[in-house]
């Protein structure tokens, strides 16, 4: 028979996993979808009360986003340029009862290739915080997630929240998704971009292509391209094919074939990073 565990503080929802192996649930938006019509069998550490993993807040150094942050909260949080890429993925992740419920941490846990959080959040250098028995420890977010529904999350720890580093003044994002229509779909192609100007060039960029590989993926080798170059409509030139080859292995499945994949993403990208070009290049 299932348990299910609803505990008031941190310590009493650490001191529960240390004990035995649960499923942590914090939104639902889809662990319940996942189990329509099957008995619920899992034993369920239901995080939902614990208050201090709420909230989206400004350290100095830092942006921290709570555990239990929704997408709704992400929404109503005024932030710099460099979160409209992050801000335009919560638009679409589901209706309206699913941005008000499901957590930005949740969408990033289930470690789905079409996570549509996680492209933005590898190109705002998003680091992951875990708590456990053992103590307390900071991941890179790129090292946090390995494989399809898999990451380095211990069985008695627990995602604490995410920190991501400010950027430069000025700096901008921005979010492209594929899907076979505008919302309620799971991602086809997905590109996140951010920006750091100065002095009307590229200070520094970083790119991540997600749902054309079993994680989402930066490309340093278009970073790197894109470095010192003019920002101008001609941005989207630095990129190459051989940028996307050497990182992503798109496959065919029902929503495309890998070659739509190759052929979506560079298209997506070049176009994303010509709008930036122009962009930021007229604010300079």
């Amino acid at each position: 028979m299932s348990s299910y565990l609803r505990p008031g503080t941190l310590d009493d929802a650490l001191a529960a996993l240390a004990a035995r192996r649960l499923t942590v649930l914090a939104g639902g938006t889809d662990f319940y979808p996942a189990r329509v019509g099957l008995p619920l069998d899992d034993d369920v550490l239901d995080i939902t009360a614990l208050a201090d993993l709420r909230g989206i807040e400004d350290d100095g150094a830092a942006w921290r986003i709570g555990a239990l942050a929704t997408w709704s909260d992400l929404l109503g949080v005024e932030l710099p340029p460099c979160f409209d890429g992050l801000k335009a993925a919560a638009r679409e992740v589901g209706g309206v009862q699913v941005q008000n419920a499901g957590t930005l941490v949740g969408n990033l846990c289930n470690a789905s290739p079409a996570a549509d959080g996680v492209p933005n959040l590898l190109a705002l250098d998003a680091e992951v915080e875990l708590a456990g028995a053992g103590g307390r420890r900071r991941l890179p977010l790129a090292d946090f997630v390995v494989g399809n529904r898999e990451t380095r999350r211990g069985p008695e720890e627990l995602v604490t929240g995410l920190v991501l580093p400010k950027p430069r003044p000025g700096a901008a994002g921005r979010f492209v998704k594929l899907g076979a229509r505008r919302y309620l779909v799971i991602s086809i192609v997905m590109i996140a971009v951010v920006i750091e100007p100065e002095a009307g060039r590229v200070a520094r960029a970083r790119v991540a292509v997600g749902a054309c590989s079993p994680v989402a993926r930066r490309l340093p080798a278009l970073e790197a391209a894109l470095r010192d170059r003019a920002l101008d409509a001609a941005l989207g030139e630095a990129l190459s094919p051989d940028h996307l080859r050497a990182v992503l292995s798109p496959i065919d499945d029902v929503r495309a074939s890998a070659d739509y994949r190759w052929d979506a993403a560079e298209t997506a990208l070049r176009r994303c990073l010509t709008e930036l070009g122009v962009t930021l290049g007229g604010a300079a």
